[in-house]
């Protein structure tokens, strides 16, 4: 049976300087610290489900999310990603309405989950922590709108190529070029929003062009700035 990791600590979080709650003093990071909880998820689980009513919010200690929405025949669409130091789950709790999407592990990870009269008393008592807050919201949303004009307006092929360099910028390529997630062609197809077959058929495509190299789930980009101008953007 595998041990399970030992609870993180705020003060001595290595997520920490990646997050918005760098901005904290203190004497506020010793109270989340102290008031928090933390469990450890296999790849593959659910942290919270789209629809229900948090308390709290979320932030990653550890590990890779995935955060999508469920249309009404039950397909995946992911929206964005979470990685370590980020928080997710602040916009339900800020509306006080119900969680928007859902979130789940891509890969064994550490969440931290924060009370909600603790996140509000750094709300109130700190404006730095509220700058970095809302600069993370606006982020997200002008995200949002991306992805709606590109599932409305460009191809599948451009919409695999940009969503291949989004991948990259969100968690780097190691020393040999590939990225640094492990998502399967399903997945990649509930990013771009189409067949998991037109996704494999397409990346054979990417592949014979020498844009990208593939070995299982690993994708290494080869080419990145023809695979810019295949998904029609600025480099």
């Amino acid at each position: 049976m595998k041990n399970k990791p030992e609870p993180p600590h705020c003060e001595s979080c290595d997520s920490r300087p990646k997050s918005v709650f760098c901005a904290l003093a203190g004497n506020e990071m010793h109270d989340i610290s102290s008031n928090k909880g933390s469990s450890f998820y296999e790849r593959g689980q659910v942290i919270f489900h789209e629809g229900n009513r948090i308390n709290g919010i979320y932030c990653v200690n550890k590990g890779k999310i995935k955060i999508y929405q469920t249309g009404s025949e039950g397909k995946e669409q992911i929206i964005r990603f979470a990685k370590e130091g980020d928080i997710i789950g602040y916009r339900a709790l800020l509306s006080e309405g119900p969680l928007s999407a859902s979130a789940a592990t891509l890969e064994e990870s550490i969440v931290c989950f924060i009370p909600k009269s603790f996140v509000l008393n750094i709300i109130q008592n700190n404006p730095n922590f509220n700058f970095k807050l809302l600069k993370m919201l606006s982020k997200e949303l002008g995200e949002a709108a991306r992805i709606i004009t590109d599932l409305a307006q460009k191809p599948v092929r451009e919409r695999l190529a940009e969503s291949l360099l989004l991948l990259k910028n969100t968690f780097e390529l190691d020393e040999e070029k590939n990225i640094q997630v492990k998502l399967s062609r399903e997945e990649l197809a509930n990013i771009v929003g189409t067949a998991t077959e037109s996704v494999i058929r397409l990346l054979s495509e990417f592949k014979k062009d020498k844009l990208i190299d593939i070995e299982g789930r690993n994708i290494k980009l080869i080419n990145i700035p023809a695979l810019t101008r295949e998904a029609n953007i600025m480099d």
